[in-house]
Order: structure tokens, then C-alpha cells, then sequence
């Protein structure tokens, strides 16, 4: 699952042009499925992301938080081995 990359030619328009054209700019959006950057003075002041990618950058950013916790923990040796864990889930399946 490849994240849309911002086509700076075609996804970068002032908020004026978008409060004017916000359907055109939306079916854009879903069409080609890139997010749209909205500038306000000529600098980016929003982006604006299609539910779906906004869920699947929110899942990938709590994925890589989890991998950075563990690992820290791991550096203080607060983990378990791999032995440890599976004895656990063959307790817990025996019952």
C-alpha cells in the first residue's frame, strides 16, 4: 500500500481557489487520490487528505510509535525473550 505523493504541478491551490471550486477540487482528490495542499499567501496552511488516506497514514504512524516503544523498552531490558512469550501462549492454549 503504496501513500499518494503531492504532484506539485496539480495539488497545491490558494484557499480562495478552493473555497471557489471545492466540488472540482474534492472529485480531484478522490480521483486521483493525493492529497491537496491549500496555501494562504503563497505558504501551505492545510492539507487536505480523502478519509482513507487519512486512516491508513494514522494506522502506519501508530504502527511505527508501537515499533519505537518496543525497541526503546528493549534497550532498557524491559522485554521478554521470544522463548518467554511462546511458553505463555502455550500455557494459555493448554488452558
Amino acid at each position: 500500500m503504496v501513500l499518494a505523493m503531492i504532484d506539485i504541478s496539480q495539488d497545491i491551490h490558494s484557499l480562495t481557489d478552493f473555497k471557489r471550486n471545492t466540488s472540482g477540487l474534492m472529485k480531484q482528490m478522490r480521483k486521483n487520490r493525493r492529497p491537496l495542499v491549500l496555501t494562504v499567501k503563497g505558504k501551505a496552511e492545510a492539507v487536505v487528505v480523502d478519509p482513507q488516506l487519512y486512516q491508513r497514514m494514522t494506522e502506519r504512524l501508530e504502527t511505527m510509535e508501537g515499533i519505537r516503544r518496543g525497541l526503546a523498552q528493549a534497550r532498557k531490558g524491559l522485554g521478554r525473550s521470544a522463548g518467554e512469550v511462546f511458553d505463555d501462549i502455550e500455557r494459555n492454549v493448554r488452558g
